[in-house]
């Protein structure tokens, strides 16, 4: 008996085709154009901004006790918050906000607190009267 070994199959390949990335084409920015500048013609320069004007609000208002604003007022005579004594854990920015009266007016009130309301101390009187400075 003979026996006969078919022939390996050999391997071939097929040639396929990747395809390749095509560059994105290179986009220039546009230039940033600068804003004109308005002059004044009366000088040739840039006209300020105004600044912003300070508005009275009228007499403050003790919405109560809180944490950081637990002193004693006195009143004038017709029954208009006068003053406010700070005791320990008050802040000005607090004392401000029982009275009603936005901080920047209530250092305008009270020209004479140091360090924009920082540096308050025990015993300190804060005004409380929007018509005089302390």
């Amino acid at each position: 008996m003979t026996v006969t070994v078919a022939p390996k199959p050999t391997k071939t390949s097929t040639p396929t085709a990747v395809p390749s990335a095509t560059p994105a084409p290179i986009v220039e920015p546009a230039p940033i154009e600068e804003p004109e500048l308005v002059p004044n013609p009366a000088v040739g320069q840039p006209i300020p901004n105004a600044p912003a004007p300070i508005v009275e609000p009228g007499p403050a208002v003790d919405l109560g006790e809180a944490p950081g604003a637990r002193g004693s007022t006195t009143s004038n005579g017709d029954g208009s918050l006068s003053t406010y004594t700070v005791v320990e854990g008050d802040t000005f920015f607090d004392i401000a906000q029982r009275f009603d009266v936005p901080v920047q007016q209530f250092l305008h009130m009270n020209p004479s607190v140091p360090g924009l309301g920082e540096d308050i101390y025990l015993k300190q009187v804060i005004n409380l009267d929007w018509t005089t400075k302390r």
